[in-house]
């Protein structure tokens, strides 16, 4: 499975933030299989933001503020994140990633085991 970040390295504060993961090699439909996206601040660590599963359903983290939705098209098989609102904390690298989760949901960054490369967004004016 391959995963691949798309969408723009700037955006302004209080702007929406829009990120899409497209994947190859694997379907998100594909049963017990988690799309997720986490995060990397500047000088922090990563954080897990949120999943969509292969059923539709969606997790996410209680501990993030700005108002989050992970949706998906399946035609193109991708998979999008959405943060409204943005403050410039907000700032990071943004991964999209892949786990199995035949189980409970895997709710965790660690938890998953097939990685796009990242992508830098920033949040200035």
């Amino acid at each position: 499975v391959q995963l691949e970040e798309s969408g723009p390295g700037l955006v302004k504060p209080a702007q929406t933030l829009s990120l899409t993961c497209t994947v190859s090699g694997g379907s998100i439909t594909t049963k017990y299989y988690y799309w997720s996206w986490t995060r990397q601040p500047p000088g922090k660590g990563l954080e897990w933001m949120g999943a969509r599963a292969y059923s539709g359903s969606t997790y996410y983290s209680p501990s993030l503020k700005s108002p989050t939705s992970i949706s998906r098209d399946t035609s193109k098989n991708q998979f999008t994140l959405q943060l409204s609102s943005v403050p410039p904390e907000d700032t990071a690298v943004y991964y999209c990633a892949a786990g199995y989760g035949p189980g409970t949901p895997p709710l965790k960054w660690d938890e998953y085991d097939y990685w796009g490369q990242g992508t830098q967004v920033t949040v200035s004016s």
